[in-house]
């Protein structure tokens, strides 16, 4: 996909700042999403929060997605907070998996601290995804809490891979300078929202 004007493009950033990474579809995006965004950013001591909405998950059936387009500014629209930013910039470079984004990420700024962000759905099923291993230990990951699924996540295959790497909850504000593989998992307040269950509600794929 070539580049579309003020949607495909990086968030401005600065060395050395400590830059939280949010991927995902966001179709729709919901206050379950806005809920991990702003309790990360400040567990974290994040400087700042790229959302990445992706072209599309590999794991998943992507027909009906809406646009990138409509979904980043869908997006921008429900976000308030001025140290989250929302990007569709994968789609330009034609990155279709989480490890290609974070390689191009790491070499082209190198001085800046990136930390992934996943919710502990994403952990249950991580090890399906395309060189997860590799995401591990390229970047710090940050684990949020979501209902029902804590206990499947951190009995995960990947959980168990990686848990010589687990860092304490208190450790957050250090993540984003912690050498990888490291992770942490994040209890805190849930949502009970889901994108899944808001289509199902108003009849949309």
């Amino acid at each position: 996909m070539s580049a579309i004007p003020g949607i495909t493009e990086l968030p401005p950033s600065a060395a050395g700042m400590r830059i939280g990474l949010f991927g995902g579809s966001f179709n729709p995006i919901h206050d379950g999403h806005l809920l991990v965004m702003e309790e990360t950013l400040r567990r974290l001591q994040l400087d700042a929060l790229w959302v990445l909405v992706t072209p599309g998950n590999p794991l998943k059936n992507n027909s009906g997605l809406p646009s990138l387009e409509q979904r980043v500014r869908a997006a921008r629209a429900r976000i308030t907070h001025p140290r989250i930013r929302v990007t569709g910039f994968e789609a330009a470079r034609g990155f279709a998996y989480t490890w290609q984004t974070i390689r191009f990420l790491t070499r082209t700024l190198p001085d800046r601290r990136f930390v992934w962000i996943m919710g502990a759905d994403s952990l249950a099923d991580f090890h399906r995804w395309e060189r997860w291993r590799d995401i591990a230990a390229m970047i710090p990951i940050a684990v949020y809490v979501r209902p029902g699924v804590g206990r499947r996540a951190l009995a995960s295959r990947a959980a168990a891979a990686l848990d010589h790497a687990q860092l304490d909850e208190a450790a957050g504000p250090l993540l984003a300078r912690a050498r990888p593989p490291a992770w942490i998992y994040l209890q805190g307040k849930q949502s009970m929202l889901s994108s899944s269950s808001i289509r199902a509600a108003t009849g949309t794929n």
